[in-house]
């Protein structure tokens, strides 16, 4: 097949190459203007201007600076009273060209005072159904009190620290301006009640087990932290309202947990102590587990956890851990906890891959959990940089799906017999992977939280899909009966249903996350989507993978903003992508695209009306032209029958001659096809997307085109191409394969196909 680049060979010469003797009309001069609304508009007024701390190529530029701070903390954990006591020593290096006169602090736990405005952010009536416990904790209870209570704030004497606390943000007044380039100490000392995450979807607090009356605990945004300041907007002042979550420096941590001496803790960091902490037969294994790259070694038994389970100690332990260059610290607590870890080999060193669980999480997490976290690390590790930190840790939580740097907790509980659907061994394993996948984003590659959800869940949910891939590949046992892993997001046709919905109820994937409707399909579904398609239907695999590498290893350690990866993703594969950030990441529009109509076309020997007329308006005759070719479509009124027998040559005496006066070596190369067509494809969406075409022929083969984006670029609406062939063309098919997230197939073939409706399939199914 043969792709002609024109409409009409004769148009272009009479408008280009003869003088254009035409009249402009007045009711042209009268048409008002309009701003530049073309698809393929630049971003330069919508991203930030290039300057020395970011540069125009998306890279961190010569000045670009991160303030470091340092914790030094003692916890107590209360596990009778359900309380922690928190006194933190900080260290915060201003690295800043700025002098601070007071410091920012991120008070997240003041969230869940009884009092606090996030109780009232919704404007909702009475809702028509509800979860039993949501509606008892909402309507029988009273609000739960669980907000800090700051005992003082010190500075480096001992001197207390002027500070006020406004919701979730506490500004502590400096003494005197620290100056760019040095360093000040203080101290916190604090205390709040632990919630139980159950009742109130908290993403951190307890789990309470009735059965044998204990405890296991996940905690986390548990301790004030230092909000960032940055080149970009200054200090972070975002309130925490629940959604969007956090934005945090970079710093060394090293936290001394005292818990109950029957406990198991895995935390943010190394271990220091583990012969303080570990029985002989359990240090064995931990140090036996380090150099274990097949299985995972149980440190801590099932038969272990169960003896605990009915120890209730009231001695007890102190588990001190260290980590460097991390942005937060989490830990999980529990005396009912299985504990089981193997190395992954990553970069030349030595990862743990690590799971924490009580009893109630068998057989399934003693099956996948830890295989999890291994695919997670070699798939992010693949496309991005290798591992960076000595342990990645999955630890089971009901209802849970929440990351902190080196560890996470995760759902997927099976029936109290031990039973399981395929519902929950894959949502278990998809939120495993997800949630250590955030390792990778927003942990070290820190993007804002508070403001763009988007950059940490959306990227993180597309390396999430093919970490699910290579699960399945990896363990084909787990995917048995199926093609491949079932990802619930990613795949274009996942985000069908969203992106066709009520726009009263769709933001653009630029919002903040407290902004939003839909969380899931806006910050996670729509964006890995649009990576997906990025990579397998704009830019190509290998392109891709450059670009997202290049973002991921020049932002590692370092706060990206949507304009740094944007421009790095560009600037890394020579593709314009400003028409796809602006289409998919700032509007809400969907892609239609479809076939409108098909017209053959044929050589004539006499110029048709539309000719004839054109030359009277443009003062000419025939006999101006020089030699031209003519052609006319079916439902012309001066067609002829005969036409169509023959070759085009037969019917233009011009263009016979032309062949004839050229030379052997010019005739050799001239193939007369038989068939000319011209298409008009149509763009009901809002999105331009390449145009992915499938041609069938009256012989029963196929041929795939693909034409660029840049077909849309003068007709946002339709465009037309001209398809020359031997064979006759039976059949035209748009995104055969469904790669575009077109949300309308019933456009997308010609002849139309008639779809069957949703009861008919049904009756066909009964048959069948």
């Amino acid at each position: 097949m043969k792709i002609i680049k024109f409409r009409f060979l004769f148009l272009s010469f009479l408008l280009f190459q003869l003088p254009f003797n035409a009249q402009t009309s007045a009711d042209s001069l009268s048409t008002r203007g309009h701003f530049n609304n073309n698809k393929f508009k630049q971003l330069k007024d919508e991203l930030a201007t290039p300057n020395s701390f970011r540069t125009a190529s998306g890279a961190p530029g010569r000045d670009y600076y991160q303030q470091k701070v340092d914790y030094v903390m003692d916890i107590e954990l209360d596990d009778e009273n359900k309380k922690i006591y928190g006194e933190e020593e900080i260290t915060y290096l201003n690295n800043s060209p700025d002098d601070l006169s007071y410091l920012w602090i991120q008070l997240d736990q003041n969230i869940r005072k009884k009092d606090a405005p996030a109780l009232e952010k919704n404007g909702e009536g009475a809702e028509p159904i509800l979860r039993v416990e949501t509606f008892v904790n909402t309507f029988f209870k009273e609000p739960f009190d669980g907000g800090f209570n700051i005992d003082w704030v010190k500075g480096p004497n001992g001197v207390p620290l002027k500070y006020i606390i406004n919701m979730t943000m506490m500004r502590v007044d400096l003494p005197q301006p620290l100056k760019s380039g040095d360093q000040f100490n203080f101290s916190i000392k604090w205390w709040y009640n632990i919630n139980n995450h159950i009742e109130n979807r908290a993403r951190s607090g307890y789990e309470y087990f009735p059965k044998d009356d204990n405890r296991a605990y996940v905690i986390a945004q548990f301790f004030p932290r230092l909000a960032v300041y940055n080149d970009v907007e200054g200090w972070q002042n975002h309130q925490f309202w629940g959604n969007g979550e956090f934005a945090l420096n970079f710093g060394d941590y090293t936290v001394r947990l005292t818990v109950p001496a029957d406990h198991v803790v895995e935390a943010t960091g190394q271990l220091q102590n583990p012969k303080d902490v570990l029985s002989r037969e359990e240090l064995k294994r931990y140090r036996q587990a380090q150099t274990s790259f097949d299985k995972p070694v149980i440190i801590v038994s099932e038969e272990t956890a169960i003896a605990r389970e009915k120890s209730f100690s009231k001695k007890k332990k102190t588990w001190e851990f260290k980590a460097q260059n991390v942005r937060d610290f989490g830990f999980a607590t529990s005396r009912k906890f299985i504990w089981e870890m193997m190395a992954v080999k990553l970069g030349g060193k030595n990862v743990m891959a690590v799971s924490l669980y009580p009893k109630e999480g068998n057989p399934l997490w003693e099956e996948y959990s830890t295989k999890a976290v291994v695919q997670t690390l070699k798939t992010y590790s693949h496309h991005t940089f290798d591992y960076p930190y000595p342990k990645a840790v999955s630890v089971h939580a009901k209802n849970q799906g929440m990351e902190y740097p080196m560890i996470c907790w995760n759902y997927g509980r099976p029936d109290q017999d031990g039973s399981y659907s395929d519902a929950v061994k894959f949502g278990m394993i998809s939120v495993i992977i997800h949630e250590i996948g955030h390792n990778f984003f927003p942990m070290i590659v820190n993007s804002d939280e508070r403001q763009w959800g988007w950059m940490d869940e959306g990227l993180d949910t597309f390396m999430q899909y093919l970490a699910e891939q290579e699960f399945g590949k990896t363990h084909p046992a787990s995917i048995e009966g199926l093609e491949k892993y079932p990802s619930r997001r990613g795949e274009p046709k996942a985000i069908v249903n969203y992106m066709s919905g009520d726009q009263s109820f769709i933001a653009p994937i630029m919002s903040n996350p407290e902004n939003v409707f839909q969380l899931g399909p806006n910050a996670y579904g729509k964006p890995a989507t649009a990576l997906n398609i990025l990579r397998e239907t704009v830019m190509g695999r290998n392109l891709f993978d450059h670009a997202f590498k290049t973002y991921a290893q020049r932002w590692m350690f370092k706060h990206p903003t949507p304009a740094d990866f944007f421009r790095t993703m560009e600037d890394a594969s020579a593709v314009d992508l400003d028409w796809f950030w602006r289409g998919w990441f700032y509007t809400t529009d969907f892609v239609d695209i479809g076939v409108k109509g098909v017209k053959q076309f044929f050589v004539s020997d006499q110029p048709s009306k539309e000719v004839l007329e054109m030359l009277k308006n443009y003062g000419m005759t025939q006999a101006d032209l020089p030699p031209v070719v003519y052609t006319m479509v079916e439902d012309n009124d001066d067609f002829k029958s005969d036409y169509k027998s023959g070759t085009p040559v037969d019917h233009s005496q011009a263009l016979k001659s032309y062949i004839d006066q050229n030379s052997i070596d010019s005739k050799s190369s001239i193939k007369i096809p038989k068939n000319f067509y011209e298409i008009i494809f149509e763009k009901p969406g809002g999105l331009v997307m390449p145009l992915i075409v499938d041609y069938t022929y009256s012989d029963g083969s196929s041929e795939r085109v693909k034409y660029p984006v840049q077909v849309w670029r003068k007709n946002d609406n339709e465009m037309k191409k001209v398809v020359v062939t031997d064979k006759e063309i039976i059949r035209i098919e748009v995104d055969p394969d469904k790669e575009t997230a077109d949300i309308d197939h019933s456009n997308n073939s010609w002849p139309k196909m008639e779809e069957m409706s949703e009861f008919d399939q049904f009756k066909a199914k009964m048959k069948d």
